[in-house]
């Protein structure tokens, strides 16, 4: 229960990019946000990596900034909550020490081990997690390290996340959370660990270094010592284990409130496509792709698909743009160009070209997993132009939104959109038509720390359970419903099944312009 005068809840959202600490009040209203940049290192070798050290200096230095802000923080602060970007592999070893940096859901280093996992996959493994195996899951990496860095995984004595990581920082206690446990070595059904999953991915040796299962939502820790010494907090203060950031953001945006069937899109820099469903009513792909990842409400998961790149690809066609301005002795930045995105689309015909966003060098892992799957136009003739190419792009992440939802058993009738992207009113009659779906944003500035905060008011007593929750953090939130345009609706329909047709015969295409690449720099 909350203690007199503590009226404060702090969501930590540690992100690819950025880490934030976000205080709201128990209601769910938001006070103040603190954040510091997040840096990690990529190489031409697939590696993406960040020093765990940093990380936590990070974390506890916004928590620092966020003091600065808000009066009192350390005396009002009923509980912390954590969340971060899921996948990737933090190896922690003796006195709760990184054993080296930590593994970003980025890394590509295991995409070789991923390749040969699925190709022997048991049908068991993926009816048990409900997740497709790809080179991002802590499980496909922890197979690749224990095949060429044995010596790595000897030194460690638990596996995290990053959110588990700060969370061992802040208590001292080796957990992970249900949703990250669950789709990496567990069964969606029970929340808890599956010997076969951990069999079908060679790791039975390395059991021991999965951590206990810890449900945020019902308990804490309590902050240490050296943590209230770093942070600025009381020590003691509860802190919640809250689900993976995908969860957190999309409870935060209204994925899940009760007696609805919605959906929930991020457009972010990449596109993430979930439902919320009771766990024992899931239909399962024929084929593995996607995730599900459990919800802190009982019985309730979240289906998930989710694209490589979302926003990255019209960050991409800009970033052309600017850079032929640039070559011409001009300068224009990156908010100039987004601030003409509305104009672009205003004046340019809908579905007169066909774009598949597939720009990530990693390929593509939904609804479809082929590392090889890479962008491209269809239908360009010589009178289209540069707007003409972004209203292709924006209408190619509307057809693979689509794409998502249908390897999932369709759209929902409403999608709750969130992420900078979705701000922009072209951008939702653009999306909502070629869902053909009504379209309703949240005016929660912070979903994911929001979600995150709102697992430590369930765990300390101040709503009674998540449903209640929601009705005060959620529903007040969400604007109006935006039925699709009809006309514009129907124009898509007509183009979706050429726009899935072709990614489906591309494969071929793509493979061959791979072994080329390999070719040239070998």
């Amino acid at each position: 229960m909350t203690g007199q005068g503590r009226d404060i809840l702090i969501g930590i959202d540690a992100g690819t990019s950025v880490i934030k600490s976000v205080a709201f009040l128990l209601e769910g209203t938001q006070v103040a946000m603190a954040s510091v940049p997040n840096r990690y290192t990529s190489r031409a070798d697939g590696a993406a990596f960040q020093s765990q050290s940093k990380t936590w200096a990070d974390c506890a230095q916004t928590l620092r900034d966020l003091a600065d802000k808000v009066p009192g923080l350390a005396a009002r602060t009923a509980a912390l909550a954590v969340t971060g970007q899921g996948d990737g592999t933090w190896l922690v070893g003796k006195d709760n020490q990184p054993v080296t940096d930590g593994w970003l859901w980025l890394d590509a280093r295991s995409s070789a081990t991923a390749i040969r996992l699925r190709q022997s996959e048991p049908r068991a493994r993926f009816e048990s997690t409900g997740t497709a195996l790809n080179a991002c899951q802590m499980g496909v990496q922890l197979a690749h390290m224990d095949t060429t860095q044995p010596d790595m995984l000897d030194a460690a004595e638990v596996a995290l996340h990053c959110k588990d990581w700060l969370y061992l920082n802040l208590t001292g206690a080796r957990a992970t959370d249900p949703s990250e446990a669950n789709f990496t070595f567990g069964n969606y059904l029970t929340r808890t660990y599956n010997d076969t999953v951990i069999a079908s991915l060679g790791l039975e040796h390395r059991r021991a270094l999965l951590p206990e299962i810890v449900d945020g939502a019902g308990q804490t820790h309590g902050l240490t010592a050296e943590a209230a010494r770093q942070t600025g907090l009381r020590e003691g203060t509860p802190v919640s284990l809250a689900y993976v950031d995908v969860v957190c953001t999309g409870l935060g945006a209204g994925l899940y409130t009760p007696e609805a069937a919605t959906g929930c899109t991020i457009v972010g820099s990449t596109g993430m496509h979930m439902r919320a469903a009771p766990a024992d009513q899931v239909k399962l792909s024929a084929e593995p792709s996607g995730y599900i990842m459990v919800l802190p409400v009982p019985g309730m998961v979240a289906q998930i698909q989710t694209n490589m790149a979302s926003t990255l690809n019209i960050d991409w066609l800009l970033g052309l743009g600017a850079d032929l301005i640039t070559e011409m002795g001009g300068t224009v930045s990156h908010s100039d160009l987004v601030a003409r995105i509305e104009d672009w689309l205003a004046r340019t015909p809908p579905g007169e070209v066909i774009y598949h966003p597939y720009i990530s060098e990693a390929g593509e892992r939904g609804p479809f997993i082929d590392t090889n799957a890479r962008a491209g136009f269809a239908g360009l003739g010589s009178k289209h132009g540069f707007a003409d190419l972004l209203r292709a792009v924006i209408e190619g992440l509307g057809y693979a939104g689509r794409d998502c939802y249908d390897a999932m058993g369709g759209v929902p009738s409403e999608v709750r959109l969130t992420g900078g992207a979705a701000r922009s009113t072209a951008l939702r009659k653009i999306l909502s038509a070629a869902l053909n779906a009504s379209v309703r944003t949240a005016s929660r500035e912070e979903a994911g720390a929001a979600g995150a905060a709102m697992t430590a008011a369930v765990a300390i007593g101040a709503y009674a359970d998540m449903n209640d929750c929601i009705a005060d953090w959620v529903q007040p939130l969400l604007g109006p419903s935006e039925a699709p345009d009809p006309a514009l609706a129907a124009r898509y329909d007509a183009l979706f099944p050429s726009y899935r047709n072709m990614r489906r015969d591309a494969g071929p295409i793509w493979a061959t312009l791979a072994a080329m690449k390999e070719t040239h720099h070998a």
